[in-house]
């Protein structure tokens, strides 16, 4: 069963009962139901694609499949589009694939469930910009900051194309959370210094470049106040700091930020066979998404 916290689940408004709903059913699906999902898994891989092309028809979306042949078969990136009233475009993006060997419920299951939830909340809406959900395939090893990486190859055709995307937010691994002191980790020594020793928070990172988009994001987060977050924009040397699909747009110059329960940084079960649905806390879950539809309104304005 998931996780529950019966002081957090108290908190939660009748709206974020339904996003939490919605977040155990999908992580479910995903790792639970269908579960490891790669190149060597691949008619489980095609399976979360399709699963997730449904749930944007069924959101009143309109999905489309965005190719590339890789190894003899063919891949796809997902991506759903909400027009806004400006050309300038703000991209929210989740991988779906998970590492070998591992049934992905936190990585990345929890990213993908989080952006089906935000792609539902803003279908029918009419935004300032254009609003962009996609999902990418192939973030993990081997493909992982390789020009096969299903994020790199999406951005670099965002680049030929001349899209102008003003802000994309990498969702990545965002479910699980700890009160133990000592539970939180950090990439550098020093950090933390400066940063919280308990993994109660979710994190915004991004490098240097985009330090403007990350302060604008977490202020939005921070004026939801449904939950602590904590902000870096370091070096991109650092380990953990570009480790996931944000890092594709850096490459083609786009500012980006990543989402994250900070991964191998908190979470035990990172990239093991033990990442399975029951392990996230979905009820904080569900609050770091009702914060995010909020930082999103606020970038489309």
């Amino acid at each position: 069963m998931p996780r529950r916290n019966p002081s957090q689940a108290a908190a939660l408004s009748e709206a974020e009962i339904t996003v939490r709903r919605e977040l155990v059913a999908d992580v479910e699906k995903l790792a639970g139901e269908i579960g490891e999902r790669n190149m060597n898994r691949y008619p489980q891989l095609q399976a979360a694609a399709e699963f997730i092309e449904r749930s944007l028809r069924q959101a009143g979306l309109a999905p489309r499949r965005d190719s590339y042949e890789l190894r003899g078969r063919t891949c796809h990136n997902i991506e759903v589009e909400i027009r806004g009233t400006r050309p300038e475009i703000v991209m929210v993006g989740a991988h779906y694939d998970s590492v070998f060997g591992c049934p992905g419920a936190n990585d990345n299951g929890s990213g993908v469930a989080a952006l089906l939830a935000l792609a539902r909340r803003f279908s029918g809406k009419t935004p300032g910009k254009t609003l962009r959900f996609v999902a990418f395939v192939n973030e993990e090893p081997p493909f992982f900051q390789t020009a096969e990486m299903g994020s790199l190859v999406y951005a670099k055709r965002c680049k030929e194309r001349g899209d102008r995307i003003t802000a994309m937010i990498s969702l990545e691994t965002i479910g699980y959370f700890s009160d133990q002191p000592g539970s939180q980790k950090y990439p550098a020594a020093g950090l933390g210094f400066f940063y919280p020793s308990k993994g109660n928070f979710i994190g915004f990172a991004s490098d240097t470049g985009s330090r403007a988009l990350l302060r604008e994001v977490v202020s939005a987060f921070r004026a939801s106040g449904r939950l602590p977050c904590e902000g870096a924009a370091l070096p991109a040397a650092i380990p953990g700091i570009g480790w996931s699909d944000h890092w594709a747009f850096w490459q083609c110059g786009y500012p980006a930020i990543m989402v994250t329960d900070t991964a191998p940084f908190r979470y035990p079960h990172y990239h093991e066979p033990t990442d399975t649905p029951e392990k996230l806390d979905y009820d904080r879950f569900a609050l770091v998404v009702s914060g995010m539809e909020k930082v999103i309104a606020e970038l489309v304005k």
